[in-house]
């Protein structure tokens, strides 16, 4: 599927209404040839991420992630040349059930979605009467050319769902030691839930019913009369119909449908009526305006002038030259205090309060959200790794961790059970794997493995392998440790042209050749992924005679 600012002092971006969401939902390329198994797993990490946005409060980010997920599932799954397996049909039906909790959530959050987009619109268009009729005063001049950046700042349509809001944006280079603190944080946070839910014995199927309950009510009791006469064209017809909704299109009943996949939209917005008055509001009404527009950061150029500074404060100020900046030392320790201290948010620190900002880009212009790598995960790696190392055998690890404010933190080394020889390590008994991820609410970032005596590359099967991992999640990583040569690296597919010439690579020896040269490039050194001194993580070991 760039910047070096601390905080971003642009404030919160303009949001997005459902039909916008709606057309960056749909914009996933889907490939048939993927084995059905990696699609399934692909839409359950749509779930999963959609979870996580949900709980910190991004309904923008979870509105897209549901559509992409019952898009995924109706559209492209049911007929992909795979689904004839008894075990996809199954898997088949238990998608088209987390398709029916999709369009109920769907329906929650789009009016919610709407109205924010609406009274930003209608804030916008009231700050610029006020310009217009001349409310702005003279001396606010002098700041012209700030404002007029931040207002182009909030005009400007957003390009990601994930970082349109009213949350303060990070650039994760900068603020990798608020990082490590938040996911601790967090982590911690998540794992005492787990571990109440299950000593009340409290199975995985309820808790999530109640997770959901708690914001969307009752829905299951809902659905539960079309429960039974729910079939794949109901729940097809279903999708479209919410994708109608979400556009704005006028239909009568089920009649006329509008195929899934149209880009035509009559999508229109509300009129939200303005009173006409001669008369200036009062100071209550302007109160409530104020803090309105403080929340979308648009009181800039508020029409009630500041309160000029004492005279005193001026002489003091213009009076003297200001004092030089102190010199900070520039050991870690105080880099990190100055780090703390330079943002606004460390005293707050909740997910629901900050947007980690995409840290690159895919070829086609696609953002990458921030993946942080624990600093010694490698080293540990290699421990682990040395005794089939000394045996020249290939040993791997499945990197697993979870999203925080839309950064994606490495916190578990999951080595499963495998296969290995000199030049190739193939992975065993995947549903221990799966039903571990699973059971611990884990997503998999990607995997690890040893070259015992080659150089640190990506082979032919390597690349296959990664590909696979990509298609589930565009920012999944592959790290090579050649320790004969005391070389390592983090790699990921380009896209385009590697992903879809590995896709569509029929060859299936261990090393062959591709056409395109560049179907691999660095993730580290530059890329999405950072190191993060500090980060904690855990390492399980599934492999049997280990248990």
């Amino acid at each position: 599927m760039a910047g070096h600012t601390t905080v971003d002092s642009g404030g919160p971006t303009r949001p997005l209404n459902v039909e916008q969401i709606v057309q960056k939902a749909q914009n996933y390329d889907y490939n048939p040839l993927i084995p059905l198994k990696y699609w399934f797993r692909t839409a359950a990490t749509l779930l999963k991420e959609a979870e996580i946005y949900e709980h910190e409060g991004n309904d923008q980010q979870t509105y897209m992630l549901l559509f992409r997920h019952a898009q995924l599932v109706l559209r492209n799954l049911s007929i992909h040349p795979d689904i004839k397996a008894p075990e996809n049909k199954l898997a088949l039906v238990q998608a088209e059930k987390d398709v029916q909790n999709d369009l109920a959530r769907l329906e929650i959050l789009k009016p919610r979605i709407n109205r924010r987009f609406e009274r930003f619109e209608q804030l916008m268009k009231d700050r610029d009467a006020r310009k217009a009729s001349g409310q702005i005063q003279k001396h606010e001049s002098k700041s012209s050319v700030s404002d007029l950046k931040s207002d182009y700042r909030h005009r400007r349509m957003p390009s990601d769902p994930t970082v349109a809001g009213n949350t303060e944006t990070l650039a994760a280079d900068d603020n990798k030691d608020l990082a490590v603190r938040l996911a601790h944080k967090e982590l911690r946070r998540r794992a005492v839930a787990r571990k109440a839910t299950r000593q009340a014995g409290i199975s995985e199927e309820v808790e999530q019913g109640r997770r959901t309950a708690g914001l969307w009510g009752n829905w299951e009791a809902a659905l539960a009369n079309n429960d039974k006469e729910n079939d794949g064209d109901t729940l097809f017809q279903q999708m479209q119909n919410v994708r109608l909704q979400a556009e704005g299109s006028k239909t009568n009943g089920a009649n006329h449908p509008t195929p899934l996949g149209s880009s035509q939209s009559s999508y229109k917005y509300p009129i939200i009526p303005e009173k006409k008055t001669s008369q200036p509001p009062n100071s209550e009404q302007y109160t409530a305006r104020y803090r309105e527009e403080e929340n979308y950061g648009l009181n800039s150029l508020s029409a009630k002038p500041p309160k000029p500074p004492p005279k005193d404060a001026i002489l003091s100020l213009y009076g003297s030259p200001p004092p030089r900046p102190a010199k900070y030392p520039s050991s870690t320790a105080d880099l990190a205090s100055r780090s703390m201290a330079a943002s606004p948010i460390t005293s707050e620190l909740r997910p629901s309060t900050v947007t980690f900002k995409p840290s690159a880009y895919l070829e086609n212009g696609s953002p990458l959200r921030t993946i942080f790598l624990p600093a010694n995960l490698r080293h540990d790696f290699l421990s682990i790794a040395s005794a089939n190392t000394r045996s020249n055998l290939e040993t791997c690890g499945i990197l697993c961790g979870t999203l925080i404010s839309n950064a994606l933190f490495i916190s578990k080394l999951v080595i499963p059970d495998q296969e290995s020889t000199s030049d190739t390590c193939e992975t065993i008994n995947e549903s221990d794997l799966f039903d571990y991820v699973d059971g611990e609410d884990l997503m998999v970032l990607g995997w690890i493995h040893t070259h015992p005596t080659q150089t640190c590359f990506m082979s032919s099967r390597d690349l296959h392998t990664h590909c696979g991992y990509q298609v589930m999640m565009p920012e999944s990583i592959a790290i090579v440790c050649a320790p004969s040569k005391g070389d390592w690296g983090v790699f990921r597919l380009t896209d385009p042209p590697g992903m879809k010439s590995i896709l569509n690579c029929t060859q299936t020896g261990l090393f062959h050749p591709h056409a395109e040269n560049n179907v691999y490039t660095d993730a580290l050194r530059p890329g999405h992924v950072h190191e993060a001194k500090g980060l904690e993580f855990d390492v399980v070991d599934l492999r049997p005679k280990r248990r």
